[in-house]
């Protein structure tokens, strides 16, 4: 399944991303697409602060990962830009962060093999109106079923 949401503003992108953390459960991973400066960290922030009294979420750019305490999981940010090679994020612990909590990984392409399969793979592009549109494909039924609850159906 996949949903297109068009997002003409970053209040909208910060809604989108509040509507889909509530979805969120322990073990849940969403890779984030896009090129730079479109969106994946505004989403990313919004959905944080979304699920936990985190005030700044600054950019992991420098240190690949930064991680929030939320109610019912921890949440781990990684921002995968500077990584050289795809065997790089097992010196991050991504594999424990992708069983035990929840992981928003930007640039997820720099995984290579290793890019989990049961995920949300979100991809953001810009329109030529300046609209992002936020590309979000999931394959599992359980997924597809907790993003009917929060996305009107344009498949």
């Amino acid at each position: 399944m996949q949903i297109q949401v068009p997002c003409p503003n970053i209040q909208a992108t910060q809604s989108l991303a509040c509507s889909i953390s509530k979805i969120a459960k322990q073990g849940d991973i969403f890779l984030l697409y896009g090129t730079l400066g479109v969106g994946k960290s505004v989403f990313a922030r919004a959905f944080i602060q979304n699920l936990t009294d985190a005030k700044e979420v600054p950019s992991p750019t420098f240190t690949l990962l930064q991680s929030y305490t939320a109610p019912d999981f921890e949440i781990y940010h990684f921002d995968l830009y500077r990584l050289k090679n795809a065997e790089e994020i097992w010196e991050l612990n991504i594999e424990e962060a992708l069983y035990t909590g929840v992981s928003l990984i930007e640039w997820p392409e720099k995984m290579g093999p290793y890019i989990p399969r049961d995920v949300f793979k979100i991809s953001v592009v810009s329109s030529s109106d300046n609209v992002r549109l936020f590309n979000i494909e999931v394959n599992s039924e359980e997924k597809q079923m907790r993003l009917k609850k929060i996305l009107p159906q344009k498949e």
